[in-house]
């Protein structure tokens, strides 16, 4: 296997879905050091690889998540273009929370725009705050799972 990345901001890949099928990500922040990265995931389900890649909207995304590289780095999540005139600024980093279930606290979690493996500060916040996303690092097993979550429901 290879570990020279293979990626760049703004593209479009594959992610194999269980239960058959790929959805689309986007490679919104590529990492520095840590292989996490951040991905815009979208609501398109394909039997095969599109002929033409839809235009994809950072406000049409139905999951962020930090991951690992993992499969992009092996081919597994193939790579089938690129965001034309990507513009970081425009796929900005979601709000984070970390949550403790057993204290029931939670805090916003601040990553490093230009790496989503640098957490940069933490601070308190409300429990139950819903607008936030998970600030686990997923790895892709796990964003396979939680997307066809998304299709079964």
């Amino acid at each position: 296997m290879s570990t020279k990345v293979k990626y760049r901001e703004g593209d479009i890949f594959g992610v194999p879905l269980r239960r058959g099928g790929f959805s689309l990500g986007v490679v919104a922040r590529a990492p520095r050091r840590k292989h996490v990265l951040l991905g815009y995931f979208f609501p398109c389900r394909y039997t095969d690889r599109p002929l033409v890649l839809p235009e994809l909207r950072p406000s049409e995304a139905v999951r962020k998540y930090r991951f690992g590289d993992l499969s992009l780095l092996n081919g597994d999540w193939p790579i089938w273009g690129h965001v034309e005139g990507f513009a970081r600024a425009e796929w900005p980093h979601p709000m984070f929370i970390r949550r403790d279930p057993l204290t029931m606290r939670a805090w916003l979690v601040f990553y490093a725009d230009d790496d989503p493996g640098a957490e940069l500060k933490n601070e308190p916040c409300n429990f139950d705050l819903e607008e936030a996303v998970t600030a686990a690092s997923l790895g892709s097993g796990a964003v396979e799972l939680q997307l066809e979550a998304y299709y079964s429901q």
